[in-house]
């Protein structure tokens, strides 16, 4: 199991990520928050991971803090949701947001996530109930992020919201609601995420 990866951040393209560690290049896919708060390209990065194996591919994901990585684990155990789900709950959502929907029932919230229709939004609810009790993730995640300006960040966000599930023409509706002011990947994908729910 690798538990965590230190070594300069060699590329971004969210949400994946390629982290150089003494010469050897680990891909990594992170959520949105994991994004925010990532240095420049060429700075040194350290990400907790969850290493994840199946039968036709291993996936390494990485997260800024732990109790990210904790929530994303114990969303994988609610019945019907996948690392992709899980990806975008966090992306979509702060930890603190999260527990919160959970602890009043906000549905609502939760089914504008991509991915999250409204049985899978009652599940996690019901399912993570005594989870967000655990000290592990009480008191949040919160941290400032440092956006690196791309050379087409628009384009970039365009990926990185179909990468999380986002249909096309909703992807573009969502950044067509932006205005174009020279923004990085990380700001255009704050803005719209926090739009979609995100708090």
């Amino acid at each position: 199991m690798i538990g965590f990866l230190r070594g300069v951040l060699a590329h971004k393209e969210p949400p994946f990520l390629l982290i150089d560690v003494g010469g050897v290049g680990y891909e990594v896919e992170a959520p949105m928050s994991t994004c925010f708060r990532l240095p420049a390209t060429g700075e040194s990065v350290q990400l907790c991971t969850h290493l994840l194996i199946r039968e036709d591919h291993h996936t390494l994901f990485g997260f800024s803090t732990e109790v990210e990585r904790r929530l994303f684990r114990d969303l994988l155990k609610v019945s019907g949701v996948g690392a992709k789900t899980a990806l975008g709950v966090l992306s979509g959502l702060s930890v603190d947001a999260f527990i919160r929907c959970v602890e009043t029932d906000d549905v609502a919230s939760l089914v504008r996530l991509p991915g999250v229709g409204r049985k899978t939004a009652e599940r996690m609810i019901i399912e993570m109930r005594d989870r967000v009790r655990h000290p592990g993730l009480a008191g949040g995640d919160g941290g400032a992020g440092r956006p690196a300006m791309p050379a087409d960040s628009r384009t970039e966000a365009l990926d990185a919201l179909l990468a999380l599930g986002y249909k096309p023409p909703e992807a573009r509706r969502m950044l067509d609601r932006v205005p174009d002011e020279g923004q990085s990947t990380e700001d255009l994908l704050r803005v719209i995420l926090r739009g979609a729910g995100r708090t």
